[in-house]
Order: structure tokens, then C-alpha cells, then sequence
């Protein structure tokens, strides 16, 4: 027997209440799943491939790591020093790649992928240039122990940033084969129908190699101890029918009380375990964690930017701002020739949008669309794509033929540099919204525009259209969450996106 739930997979009602416990009677299983727990099946088989793959995956994930670092730092050590002259380099060679593995095992590299469904090398960056500087430095003293003599502060800089750039490349291809080698992570979430749901759609858009197979929420009505006794069993056992390498956790408000029991059998079935945390919606991920004689806590920072930080953006907004300016001064002239030509109207598109602390300023935008385009907006809301709030239609009729080319490139966004030079805009930021999409964003969802809208920002990276609620709280953790790096991170990020969708 099969029915709908909320989250729109089939569920298969093979399991009775009394067999799952403190978990409700119906498992939500993806498509082309099934599973049979019988109740004489107390323990899972000894052979649990669920397990072996786990294991499997994290071992190859951390020996193609290793090999990639290894790589790539002997061969930036034996032609860097070939380079310079020095003698008996294969001794300092491997001296400096052991130097290399014992920095990155201790700080976690080799480790905090397993911990992930997101691995991404340039997450990694900020730590991958404090540990090759280390790592040059360590060189430069094992050289005058190894070889009797000194390498000057240019070839420690030259082997800084060629071990930092080689390492970076080489842990990239490492995740790349690592992915490839490896099926998709199959995972197991715990909790109510609509939180599976959202993160099996996060899943399938987002570049996590892992999918959904089955949705176990907990049971509304008290439960007896007994029944939260036998819940390492249940799980697995689940785990072992399904072939589950994770287990996700998305307890609700109701469930706090349970919580912490869930988490620990979770853990105690030797899958991995990921937690959806409701408070890091509010919070951020800038948090710092504080140990009160034996108590932890999270330490969070204050909302909004101090004058330092602000003064930091606005300079590499100038900074960089001009240079990109000047650089595309003739792709500007072009392109303006081109909208000329292709129909009437004038070359910039100017449209009023809610700035920094709810300040009205007009956005600068190459042409894209007729002239009537505004005009003809209210006979095109039927065929809106965004949700409510937010006016986006992918295949707009009133985009022309030059605007076509100029939004798939993105290239219909370059003049907005000159509102960056103004101070209207930054580089990176909120979402500059028009007036009436601003209207609707009330009470404390309106400190997102604590920080100048900008060119790009968390949601243009994300390849899906994002509805206005979404929108905000995703503006609102950037805020919160802001650094120097985050914005330097996007920017990365836009590049590769707009390069995506300029293939399309």
C-alpha cells in the first residue's frame, strides 16, 4: 500500500508502530526504494555494507587528499629549488612533505570532509594560506639543518605561493576523482515531512553528491523510555535495509526534549551524522565556542559591521570597482553599439530599488528588454516564476535579441559598477529590491539593508530561483556572517556561475 506525504515521495507502510518505536508508523522512502522490517529482525546483519561503504568512501576521500598534497608539494619543492640552485633536494623534499602532512592532519584536512556534504576546496582557503606559509617556513629552517645554509625571504615567498597554488589545484582534482569514484551518499533524514523535503531540494540543487532515500519522522505522542531504548536497534536496522551513509537531523521546536537522545543513537550506529540546527538561521555561522569549566558555549557576534569593517569593504569596493571599470571600458563601448543597433530606446536601463537603510537609488542596467517593458508587466504575472513577491520569468517575451545575450553573459550587470563608485552599491551584498518586492519585507527581516545592496550575493550563486522569504533570510545570515573572505568567496563564485550559465 502506498500514499502521498508532504514531501512528495511514495511511502510504504511496512512497518507497524509497535516495530518502530518512538518514530512514527510510516517510513517516506524515495522512488524505486523498499524495505521489509520484519520484528524478528532484532539486529542488523553482520556484514553491513552500510557501514563498509562509509568507511570505503572516507578512506579514499583522505588517501586522494594525501597523494594530491604530496604531489603537488614535491613537485613545488624539487623545481623551485632546482630552479634555485640548491643541492641534495630530494632529502629536503621529503622532509618538507612530511613537514606538509603532520600541519594538515593536525589541523583537520584530511578529516573534515567526512563531516561534510558540501566539500569544497575553496572553504579551505584561508587555512590551505596559513598552513603553506607555515610549511615554507618550516622548509626554510629544516633547509639549514639539511643542506648548511639559508634560503633567502624571495625563495620562501616564491615557495609559499607556488605550494599554496599547486595544493589548491591538486585537492581540487582530488575531490573531483573522489566524487567520480564514489556513488551518491545515500541519506536517511529524521524528522517532519516538510523539513526532509527542503533538504531534499537543497540537495538536488546545491553540488552535494548525496541524495534523500528515505524520511523517518519522529512520533507526535509521548513515548515510554522503553520505546527510546530501542531506538540505536531501529536505527540500525534501517540503516542497514536502506544502505544509509548518513543520517540528517532536523528536529523541530516539539522535539527538543528528545533531541540530544536522537543525536547520541545517531551517532552510536557508526554511519554520519549531520544536524540541522534551527538557531544557525538566526545566528550565522560566526559563532566561537566557549568552554565554561566543562559547559560549552556559542558565543555570538553582534549583528551588523563596526566602522573598520565597513571602511574595509568600501576601500575594495573602490579598489576594484575602478580596475574591472577600466579594464571593460571596451566591452561598455561595444555593447552599447549593440543595443543601438538591435532596437530602439536608450542604452541604460534605470529602475528605482530600495538601498542601504531603505534609501531609494536608480540602478544603472545595460537594456535587455523593449522599451514598454514595465508597461507589459501586469499581463505577464500569471507566467511569474519567482513566488510571491518576486517578478522573474526565464524565457521573458519583452527581453530582445541583443538582451538575450547580454543576461545569459551577465553582462547587462556591468554598469552597475558605476553605482558601486558612487556608494549606492557594493561588490557583494543584499538585494537591491524594487519598490514594491521592499513593501513586502517587514519587522526585523528588514535589517538585511544594514549593509549596501550589491552587484552579486549569496542568492545570485545559487542557480535557483529563490523565493522572496528565502531571499531574506539568505541576505540576513550574509549580514550577520560577513567577512572579508565571504565576500572575496562569492565573488569566486559568481565567476564560475556566470561561466555556467553562459554554456547553457
Amino acid at each position: 500500500m502506498t500514499s502521498q506525504s508532504g514531501i512528495g515521495v511514495p511511502l510504504r507502510e511496512e512497518a507497524a508502530v509497535s516495530d518502530l518505536g518512538p518514530f512514527r508508523a510510516r517510513l517516506a522512502l524515495a522512488p524505486d526504494t523498499s524495505i521489509a522490517l520484519r520484528p524478528d529482525q532484532e539486529t542488523p546483519q553482520e556484514d553491513d555494507q552500510s557501514i563498509d561503504s562509509v568507511v570505503w568512501r572516507a578512506s579514499l576521500n583522505r588517501r586522494l587528499l594525501a597523494l594530491g598534497d604530496v604531489a603537488a608539494a614535491s613537485v613545488a619543492l624539487v623545481v623551485l629549488l632546482n630552479v634555485f640552485g640548491q643541492r641534495r633536494v630530494a632529502a629536503l623534499a621529503f622532509a618538507g612533505v612530511a613537514l606538509l602532512l603532520f600541519l594538515f592532519k593536525v589541523s583537520g584536512l584530511y578529516d573534515r570532509d567526512e563531516l561534510r556534504l558540501v566539500h569544497s576546496t575553496l572553504d579551505e582557503v584561508p587555512m590551505l594560506v596559513q598552513l603553506t606559509g607555515l610549511f615554507a617556513l618550516g622548509l626554510a629552517i629544516l633547509q639549514s639543518i639539511v643542506l648548511a645554509g639559508s634560503l633567502s625571504a624571495t625563495r620562501i615567498a616564491a615557495l609559499w605561493i607556488a605550494s599554496f597554488g599547486a595544493i589548491v589545484c591538486a585537492r581540487t582534482a582530488a575531490r573531483a576523482m573522489a566524487g567520480r569514484a564514489s556513488p551518491l551518499e545515500r541519506c536517511l533524514v529524521i524528522g517532519d515531512a516538510s523539513q526532509a523535503g527542503r533538504i531534499r531540494d537543497k540537495l538536488a540543487s546545491s553540488q552535494a553528491r548525496a541524495e534523500v532515500v528515505a524520511s523517518l519522522p519522529l512520533a507526535s505522542e509521548d513515548v515510554t523510555a522503553a520505546d527510546w531504548a530501542r531506538v540505536p536497534t531501529i536505527m540500525r536496522r534501517v540503516v542497514s535495509e536502506l544502505d544509509v551513509h548518513r543520517i540528517i537531523i532536523a528536529p523541530t521546536t516539539t522535539d527538543t526534549r528528545h533531541v540530544v537522545d536522537l543525536i547520541r543513537a545517531a551517532k552510536c550506529v557508526g554511519v554520519r551524522v549531520s544536524v540541522l540546527p534551527r538557531m544557525f538561521e538566526v545566528v550565522g555561522s560566526v559563532v566561537e565556542f566557549d568552554d565554561v569549566d566543562g559547559m560549552t558555549m556559542l558565543g555570538i557576534r553582534k549583528f551588523g559591521l563596526s566602522r573598520s569593517s565597513r571602511a574595509l569593504k568600501r576601500t575594495f569596493d573602490l579598489a576594484i570597482g575602478s580596475i574591472v571599470l577600466l579594464i571593460l571600458s571596451p566591452v561598455f563601448l561595444a555593447v552599447s553599439l549593440a543595443i543601438l543597433v538591435d532596437s530602439r530606446g536608450s542604452i541604460f536601463f534605470r529602475q528605482v530599488r530600495v538601498g542601504r537603510d531603505g534609501n531609494h537609488f536608480r540602478i544603472l542596467k545595460f537594456r535587455s528588454m523593449a522599451a514598454d517593458a514595465d508597461a507589459r508587466k501586469d499581463e505577464l504575472r500569471s507566467i511569474n516564476e519567482a513566488g510571491d513577491g518576486l517578478f522573474k520569468i526565464a524565457k521573458d517575451p519583452r527581453v530582445t535579441r541583443v538582451g538575450r545575450f547580454l543576461r545569459a553573459t551577465s553582462l547587462d550587470e556591468l554598469p552597475q559598477l558605476l553605482n558601486v563608485l558612487r556608494g549606492e552599491m557594493s561588490l557583494v551584498g543584499p538585494r537591491p529590491l524594487v519598490v514594491d518586492e521592499d513593501a513586502q519585507v517587514v519587522g526585523l527581516d528588514r535589517s538585511r539593508l544594514h549593509l549596501t545592496p550589491g552587484m552579486t550575493g549569496p542568492w545570485q550563486v545559487l542557480g535557483t530561483r529563490v523565493p522572496m522569504q528565502e531571499m531574506v533570510a539568505i541576505d540576513y545570515l550574509y549580514v550577520a556572517s560577513w567577512s572579508m573572505w565571504l565576500d572575496l568567496k562569492l565573488l569566486m563564485r559568481t565567476v564560475r556561475h556566470v561561466a555556467r550559465a553562459a554554456n547553457l
